[in-house]
């Protein structure tokens, strides 16, 4: 039997992927307009990437991003997805991040990651085959300056003198954290060395899907052996998908940009890509839907019942999980992807949050005990025209 939180959580994950010839300010504006409308929908998560080459993914800074969405809205929690730690200073990073906390309210969530792309990593001087280890060494830092501890520390990239936060989250013990994961167990590890949550970016590739029990087995085991506990409410699978009113729409949706978020990762693998000569939106389609594209894999393309099918699959094969995250790949037009968010908050979310028990319970229960019901209500007619006394 699969884990089942009283209430499984909803969001987004936002890269962003936005095509090169769009306007960027615009586009920027339009993620942040995204994230208004989940919160009118009541999404509970909102994921903000971190990336400084290929012109697609054009948010550099997830904190600045969230620092703006924040004044937007009220509820909704706000996550950097992922903060890549080897392009900073440990000290640095942890004080950025416990200020953000502060100016939101307690409504920051602190992703971390080694860094998805080489490109930004060759452009720092940063030897790619060095990035798990690095990230290693940063974590351990920051997990303990956000505990308030004070840090001695040097590494070949970094030095910390009786280093401190002079300012401790707004969330107290720590802001919360979350270690994202792909194929290798490298994520799963680092979550459960320091007791942290777990962002399973790749839940939808073929390995990715394969691999989401061992990846939770690994960081309980390496949770333990570190006297640390972690939990499954604080899982989160990302996964691909877009719906409309029947799985026809849904592909014609995607007519608007599938083929330019395709041939971003061709640019991306160069002579590595493995999708073919891909002409049409169709040949696209098939591909997203069947292998999957680079790390964030298998498309869901269908309907709400399509969505709810896919999630109890996911729910099965992982042993279950606290969160999960829509993958904003912009490959419909803005209406509808707003449409799609909004169908799934309607008709999706409530089969596993319990919204509507208690409300199919009574209708069942009115219409068990109708003949009564209306029989009194017939009655008490009756009864009124009889004690009806004219003037």
């Amino acid at each position: 039997m699969a884990y089942q939180p009283q209430r499984l959580r909803f969001g987004t994950f936002i890269a962003p992927f936005h095509p090169v010839e769009e306007n960027p300010t615009l586009a920027l504006e339009r993620d942040m307009q995204l994230i208004q409308h989940l919160e009118q929908l009541d999404y509970d998560e909102a994921w903000v990437g971190e990336h400084h080459s290929a012109g697609y993914e054009i948010i550099s800074s997830p904190e600045l991003f969230i620092a703006t969405v924040a004044e937007r809205t009220r509820r909704i929690r706000l996550g950097t997805g992922v903060n890549s730690l080897t392009y900073h200073h440990p000290l640095i990073l942890a004080g950025r991040i416990a200020q953000l906390d502060h100016q939101t309210r307690g409504r920051v969530m602190f992703g971390v990651g080694p860094g998805q792309l080489p490109s930004d990593a060759f452009m720092q001087g940063i030897p790619v085959s060095e990035q798990r280890r690095m990230m290693s060494e940063s974590l351990e830092a920051m997990v303990a300056l956000l505990n308030g501890e004070t840090v001695t520390r040097k590494t070949d990239w970094f030095t910390l003198n009786d280093a401190r936060l002079q300012v401790l989250p707004y969330q107290q013990p720590s802001v919360e954290m979350a270690v994202a994961a792909a194929i290798s167990p490298s994520g799963a590890v680092q979550a459960g060395t320091h007791g942290l949550g777990m962002l399973s970016v790749a839940a939808s590739s073929p390995e990715g899907f394969k691999q989401l029990a061992n990846h939770w087995n690994i960081c309980e085991q390496t949770a333990a052996k570190h006297g640390k506990t972690v939990s499954r409410d604080n899982w989160r699978v990302v996964v691909p998908m877009h719906i409309a009113e029947t799985r026809e729409q849904a592909l014609r949706d995607l007519s608007y940009g599938m083929l330019d978020l395709l041939r971003y990762m061709e640019k991306l693998a160069g002579k590595y890509h493995q999708y073919g000569d891909v002409k049409t939106v169709e040949q696209a389609v098939e591909i997203w839907t069947s292998a999957g594209l680079a790390t964030f894999g298998v498309a869901l393309i269908g309907t709400p019942d399509d969505a709810i099918a896919h999630i109890r699959k996911l729910q099965e094969q992982s042993g279950g999980f606290g969160c999960m995250l829509q993958l904003a790949h912009n490959c419909a037009d803005f209406a509808a992807t707003k449409k799609s968010y909004e169908l799934f908050a309607r008709y999706v979310a409530p089969e596993f949050q319990g919204s509507n028990r208690n409300r199919r319970a009574s209708l069942d229960w009115v219409s068990d005990n109708s003949e009564r019901f209306i029989g009194a209500h017939m009655e008490g007619i009756k009864k009124a025209f009889e004690d009806y006394q004219p003037n």
